[in-house]
């Protein structure tokens, strides 16, 4: 499904759905798209829709340094912090 929903945008890589211990996703997803131009056009065309009867939170993910690789983009509500 999720899949699905970005593939509008261009090829989609790499899709890591993250669940909890018991393997209930945790509403949020890693997914690479692996030509810039095409990660940046879902962002911006998903960013805030609703999927499932959820608001979509779409960024871009940094990894640790600030280095760059390919798009990675990080969907998912936004939860309120404990």
């Amino acid at each position: 499904m999720v899949r699905g929903l970005f593939a509008r945008f261009g090829e989609v890589g790499k899709v890591s759905i993250m669940h909890d211990r018991r393997g209930i996703s945790k509403g949020f997803a890693f997914l690479e798209m692996p030509v810039e131009n095409e990660g940046r056009s879902a962002i911006t065309g998903l960013n805030r829709t609703m999927f499932l009867d959820r608001t979509l939170d779409i960024t871009e993910s940094q990894p640790p340094g600030g280095k760059r690789g390919g798009n990675k983009i990080k969907s998912g509500p936004k939860r309120p912090r404990r």
